[in-house]
């Protein structure tokens, strides 16, 4: 099989996956509180990688990237998965799932803003194109659909879910500075953050009691969420001939997740969901369209003098 076939493969493996979580987070939820889902996910992802860089030959890397830079992993292990999926879950703890998922998946948007005063990039003119988009169809979601009534189902509930976009964002400008192993780096971020959560649930809340149901959706949610599926997309991108053919499948995932959330969860989905979601994938659009038109636009001007 082709090396751009496989590619293909793993990276709709991935998406697939992806398509899920946010009804199995819902599911454990109604189970854990969201520190407890921190708690048993985080857990099952760390085995997960674990045995993923057993099978590579990889875990003697561990030690070393760790002593290499103990402070760089410390800042990495509170974001994610300490604080963003605390903060996630809690989200997703107060709002159906189609309007938590949708708030969230404005972290695309949201990131080349941030990368303007934290890593010097410039602004681009199609990035506020996108943003303005995208935020409306957060209003859109967010009030659903009532935009001159400014009521909010849970207001604490939209404000925890676009905060999660924020850490999440925070993360992923954290890591460009990384230059190891990016499933060795991710394992050592929950490695360092685990022990957070557990004094933190510890003193705050109790080790969640045993529910079989329960414990299977947090596992999937650590080995699938936070786990495997990283690692399948890491693949795909990395036999992709063009990075760009893969990276736009990624719009099929909130798609598909809304399918899931009303086939297994049976929320039935509000017209502002669609309507929101809709800005907001026309914003992601928008964010990487806009700068190819124009680069073309500029070349066939200068083509033309």
């Amino acid at each position: 099989m082709k090396q751009s076939n496989q590619a293909y493969l793993y990276g709709l493996g991935a998406i697939c996956l992806w398509s899920t979580v946010a009804t199995a987070f819902k599911l454990a939820l109604a189970h854990f509180s969201p520190l407890q889902l921190v708690f048993v996910a985080t857990a099952a992802s760390i085995v997960a990688l674990s045995t993923i860089l057993l099978a590579q030959k990889k875990l003697s890397l561990i030690k070393a990237q760790f002593t290499a830079r103990p402070w760089f992993y410390l800042q990495t292990g509170l974001l994610n998965p300490f604080l963003y999926y605390l903060v996630l879950f809690k989200a997703y703890d107060l709002l159906p799932a189609q309007q938590a998922l949708s708030l969230n998946y404005t972290w695309a948007i949201l990131l080349p803003l941030l990368s303007v005063p934290l890593l010097s990039q410039k602004l681009r003119k199609s990035d506020i194109t996108a943003a303005l988009v995208a935020y409306l169809g957060v209003f859109v979601i967010a009030t659903n659909g009532n935009l001159t009534s400014f009521s909010f189902e849970s207001g604490t509930g939209v404000l925890l879910a676009l905060t999660s976009t924020v850490l999440w964002c925070l993360y992923w400008i954290v890591n460009t500075k990384d230059k190891g192993d990016p499933v060795v780096s991710l394992l050592l971020s929950f490695l360092v953050g685990f022990p957070f959560i557990l004094i933190t649930l510890l003193w705050t809340q109790e080790l969640p009691s045993w529910n079989a149901q329960a414990f299977a959706a947090g596992i999937y949610v650590g080995v699938f969420e936070m786990g495997v599926t990283f690692v399948l997309w890491l693949v795909a991108l990395k036999k992709a001939e063009r990075t760009a053919s893969i990276s736009t499948l990624v719009f099929m995932t909130p798609v598909m997740s809304i399918g899931f959330i009303a086939w297994i969860l049976q929320e039935q989905i509000a017209k502002s969901t669609y309507m929101g979601l809709a800005l907001i994938l026309t914003a992601l659009a928008l964010q990487q369209l806009l700068p190819h038109l124009n680069k073309l636009k500029r070349t066939t001007t200068r083509e033309s003098v």
